[in-house]
């Protein structure tokens, strides 16, 4: 049986007393929070976890097919019982690749060996197609400048990385190599590796994090006076041009992207502190040591005004109490910055949490297994946060203190979809074409087909009891979210009792992550 609902036409008063009944049953469980904070779940909400292969910080080098594939699968499977709906994977470490390339050898830490050893499979379309499979998003983290770890000499790499191909491209700066920013045929060859990775995979973002210009060295000046006296004429100090030069790879990264596949998005996770309140008045109420402006010369708040990011997830790395850059102080401040610049389109802002530092850091505060919890309590009271990535998997893994089980059973205890990006296209999907559902062995199959012209990425299925509809904006209602498999997508739902009646309403989302206004409904069970 099949019936077509308005998701405009639902029931207020089932919509409002299901939110109060949510709400009572998680302050019963939670520590009374601070003023003005919030605990409903919210439907649409990030918690993406990141992977870093960097020194197989999260990855362990050398493993053949079967063992990558079932580690990858391992993983997965846990962060989708947490009901985490992303992974940012990091492919690009180095100057390498996790995906065969034609620009960038393969990298060490998968295999472990010399740079450039070709493992025998392809890691990132693994993992792509494993968080699909669990309608998870896949964001592919890539550093772009960085060419080299500490220590390591540019002889350890392959031959055909573009740091020993062409040698004038490359700066040392410490101990470390970078690819030189302000060299025009650098950006080219970087936004020509992004282009490649979007072109060849069916990736959900291109993600780019902390590392600029590199952190300063004391006593060091960074080695780029050739470069800006060539290239820098237009500026007076070279402090203004290196925030130039990362401001137009930004711009260039983002175009690129867009060009090719235009609902891709483009994020970047900053470091936390954009500017001191001390160095100009519209900065932060903090006092770090480090700030994006001054020393990594990546003007955030710039790439927020030119629209050239579709998010942004600064790294709030420090606790509420600590007194030089609190967690709440930097929380408002970077709302305040997406709400007041984002001239262009918006931009969704999420934030970056420390995981790694729960029960292990010398602020006592992350002694309280409570902290990072509080945390994403304080990202939802906000409003304007859209969720929170965490840093990184091995932590929520190792789930010190318990604090990744108070999440799972008491904030992340539903599924949530991703924030849309309405910006890069907000036309409305059709519902589902048809939907077929029966009950089998071990639990209900549905059956999703879809004729429609544009094909939505992902459907959302939602379950009632019985044969009424409840409320769509309830994410107590979700089952999952899977993504489309050409038009014809079966979705088993374990966790349906065969001896029930169910009514499902399956809505369809856009690449964009914008919802259908239409379910296709459809009952199914006993009775």
């Amino acid at each position: 049986m099949k019936r077509k609902l308005s998701m405009m036409k639902k029931n207020l008063f089932k919509t409002m007393l299901s939110v109060a009944i949510s709400l009572i049953l998680l302050i019963s469980i939670l520590p009374l929070p601070v003023k003005g904070e919030s605990v409903i779940t919210p439907k649409n909400e990030m918690r993406a976890a990141w992977i870093a292969t960097v020194q197989n910080i999260d990855m362990k080098p050398g493993m053949n097919v079967a063992q990558y594939t079932a580690w990858v699968r391992q993983t997965l499977d846990q962060l989708k019982a947490n009901k985490f709906n992303a992974v940012i994977y990091q492919v690009k470490p180095t100057n390498d690749a996790l995906y065969p390339s034609k620009l960038a050898p393969w990298s060490s830490y998968i295999t472990g060996g010399k740079q450039g050893k070709n493992p025998g499979y392809d890691p990132l379309l693994i993992m792509l197609n494993e968080a699909h499979n669990r309608g998870m998003e896949l964001h592919a983290w890539i550093n772009p400048y960085r060419v080299t770890m500490p220590g390591e000499s540019l002889a350890s790499l392959a031959s055909n990385n573009v740091a020993r191909t062409n040698p004038s491209w490359v700066v040392k700066y410490g101990k470390q190599y970078y690819l030189n920013p302000g060299l025009p045929e650098v950006q080219n060859y970087l936004i020509s590796t992004v282009k490649e990775l979007v072109a060849n995979y069916d990736i959900d973002a291109v993600h780019m994090d902390d590392y600029f210009y590199p952190y300063k060295i004391k006593n060091e000046v960074f080695p780029d006076q050739a470069a800006f006296k060539k290239y820098g004429t237009s500026f007076k100090k070279v402090d203004d041009w290196r925030r130039d030069n990362v401001n137009q790879l930004v711009k260039k990264i983002y175009s690129s992207i867009k060009t090719t596949k235009s609902d891709v998005q483009f994020g970047i996770s900053p470091f936390g502190v954009w500017r001191n309140q001390s160095t100009d008045p519209t900065g932060s109420n903090t006092r770090a040591s480090v700030t994006n402006y001054d020393d990594l010369y990546a003007d955030t708040r710039q790439w927020i005004k030119d629209g050239s990011i579709d998010y942004i997830t600064p790294q709030i790395y420090w606790s509420k109490t600590l007194s030089v850059a609190k967690y709440s102080t930097l929380l408002d401040w970077w709302s305040n910055e997406v709400e007041t610049y984002a001239n262009v389109h918006p931009v969704n802002l999420f934030i970056g949490v420390a995981d790694y530092k729960v029960g292990l850091d010398s602020d006592k505060a992350w002694k309280n297994k409570m902290e990072l919890p509080n945390q994403v309590i304080a990202n939802r009271a906000n409003k304007i946060a859209m969720g929170q990535m965490h840093f990184s998997l091995r932590s929520i893994q190792k789930n010190l203190l318990g604090y990744a089980t108070i999440l799972k059973q008491q904030l992340y205890n539903y599924t949530a979809l991703t924030p849309a990006t309405s910006w890069n296209n907000a036309d409305q999907p059709l519902e589902p074409t048809s939907v077929q559902a029966n009950k089998v062995a071990n639990g209900m199959k549905l059956v999703i087909q879809d004729q429609n012209n544009i094909q939505p990425r992902k459907y959302v299925i939602y379950r009632f009891e019985g044969n009424e509809v409840g409320s769509y904006q309830n994410p107590r209602n979700i089952v999952d979210v899977v993504y489309n498999s050409k038009g014809n997508t079966v979705f088993l739902d374990m966790s349906a009792n065969p001896n029930k009646q169910y009514t499902y309403g399956i809505t369809s989302l856009s690449a964009t992550g914008v919802e259908s206004m239409d379910a296709y409904v459809v009952e199914v069970g006993s009775n």
